[in-house]
């Protein structure tokens, strides 16, 4: 059974709340009596309820916000602009958003809501300094890279369309490894880590090279059609 004090402090709670319960009585006593007035005032509510949420969903995701708190505006912010998304020739920049946000609107509410682990470590203060950066940095990489791989690098499309590539402006090398893309079905962050951010310490970049060497070796690419004028490798290598 309950004690005096539990019903003290019911009566107490109740006290400081006896309001919001006035108010809720109240509104379902109108509806009951006017019930034309109650779908009316849902469906404004409803409304106001899906523009407040859209709303929300467009302001964090902008540049501003993303940038709102210093592990962002000190770590990779700095990468970033020293980056060709960020200044370039034509002054056509790709920001945060364009990159890791999703335009359609059900990946973007996914992503939003995989954004609230991002948001809990802020709150526990995971990162504070650069050196507790750098030694997440290739755990974090790796999250955002296997992301991309999943979507097929989505984001990067919206904007880089291998199929539109016009191949005669671009040199041998991206030439040839763009046509290996297509024939392969490989997906652009397989190749291009490391564009706007700073490669991880730790991350092997040599490991990456071997794999993509051993498959071009078995489909007999000349060794030229990227190496050209460079000097040939050692026998050493596995290379004839």
């Amino acid at each position: 059974m309950a004690g005096r004090g539990d019903i003290q402090k019911f009566r107490w709670s109740y006290g400081r709340l006896g309001w919001l319960v006035t108010v809720w009585q109240n509104l379902l006593s109108t509806i009951s009596n006017h019930p034309l007035s109650g779908i009316l005032a849902a469906f404004v509510a409803g409304i106001l309820f899906w523009g407040a949420f859209n709303w929300s969903l467009e302001a964090t995701s902008t540049e501003t916000f993303c940038i709102s708190c210093h592990v962002m505006e000190e770590n990779v912010y700095r990468e970033y602009r020293t980056s060709a998304h960020f200044t370039n020739r034509t002054g056509v920049r790709a920001s945060c958003p364009d990159c890791h946000v999703p335009k359609e609107w059900i990946h973007k509410v996914i992503r939003k809501i995989g954004a609230t682990n991002e948001l809990f470590h802020w709150m526990l203060g995971s990162i504070s300094t650069p050196e507790e950066f750098n030694a997440k940095q290739l755990q974090l990489a790796g999250y955002v890279w296997d992301n991309m791989a999943a979507t097929d690098s989505r984001e990067c499309r919206n904007c880089h369309g291998i199929e539109y590539m016009n191949r005669k402006v671009q040199d041998v090398q991206a030439r040839v490894m763009h046509e290996l893309a297509v024939k392969w079905g490989t997906t652009c962050i397989e190749c291009h880590q490391g564009i706007v951010h700073t490669l991880p310490q730790g991350f092997d970049k040599e490991a990456v090279m071997d794999t993509l060497h051993d498959r071009m070796e078995k489909e007999k690419v000349d060794c030229r059609s990227c190496h050209k004028d460079m000097v040939a490798p050692s026998k050493d290598d596995g290379w004839d």
